[in-house]
């Protein structure tokens, strides 16, 4: 057993409690493999990191991203936070972003004001949803199939579905059925109405994991789809603030902008927990 230096942040908001909770271990690269899938089952969070060293010469350094369940290949709101975390213990990066090495490949991070963004991967998998796809999706959230307004495949890794409902009180409205939806997971956003929901935000968004029957609170990888697809199909202006989590009582607020070629997803991060961990 060995003790590593640990921290537990909160990302995607600036006060603490209100984003999504990630859980990092710093220094991790003489833990096995099912060490680390152990601890991130034992955390329960949506996700856990772990900061090793980087492999390719360009990378700042290195991370693996794991579920409960299963490793990822790049996730969101862990990138913010695993970056966030490095630069906290006194860590600077070789050029003027943070490369981030992940099993997707290189991510590069950059400091907006008091937020970090990172350049959206490319999509893995996109176009259109075929329609026998969209009922499914309908009957599994609830809805009439009529109600989906526009859609895509958005996954850059985790799977992402994008649909699209008619507003904001429409997507906060959703109660889906998990067992329904079985192997799809949608990420679901509406525009804000500004005479009746504020200006300062102009999306809600839900991301559902059927195979956990649960919402993630808030979801940088789904958003960078989101992104890629709305920004694209001129259903979103190339800058924006979506919010998250409204549902679960979160206050999450990701921020967006389409800069040339890059797409870059970005938000706060504060430190909860700071201390140690045995594994």
């Amino acid at each position: 057993m060995v003790s590593y230096s640990f921290q537990q942040v909160d990302v995607f908001t600036g006060v603490g409690l209100k984003g999504n909770p990630l859980a990092v271990v710093i220094g991790a690269d003489g833990l096995s493999d099912a060490t680390m899938a152990a601890f991130a089952n034992w955390t329960n969070l949506s996700e856990t990191t772990l900061l090793l060293k980087p492999t390719e010469p360009s990378a700042d350094y290195r991370v693996r991203i794991f579920t409960p369940e299963r490793e990822l290949p790049f996730a969101g709101h862990p990138t913010l936070g695993s970056c966030q975390v490095w630069l906290s213990v006194g860590n600077t990066p070789k050029s003027g972003h943070v490369v981030q090495e992940c099993a997707a490949g290189l991510i590069r991070i950059k400091r907006d004001g008091d937020r970090l963004a990172f350049a959206a991967p490319s999509l893995r998998r996109a176009g259109d949803v075929e329609e026998a796809t969209l009922v499914r999706l309908a009957r599994g959230l609830g809805i009439e199939r009529a109600a989906i307004k526009a859609s895509q495949w958005c996954d850059n890794g985790p799977g992402w579905l994008g649909v699209m409902l008619e507003s904001r009180a429409a997507v906060l409205a959703l109660r889906p059925n998990h067992a329904a939806l079985a192997d799809l997971k949608p990420g679901v956003v509406g525009p804000w109405d500004p005479a009746t929901d504020g200006t300062d935000v102009q999306f809600e968004v839900r991301a559902f994991v059927p195979s956990r029957s649960t919402e993630d609170p808030v979801t940088g990888s789904l958003n960078a789809g989101l992104a890629q697809w709305l920004i694209g199909a001129g259903l979103a202006p190339p800058r924006y603030v979506a919010s998250q989590g409204t549902a679960l009582g979160r206050a999450g607020r990701v921020h967006v902008e389409r800069a040339g070629d890059d797409i870059w997803i970005g938000g706060r991060t504060v430190t909860c927990i700071e201390g140690r961990v045995t594994l």
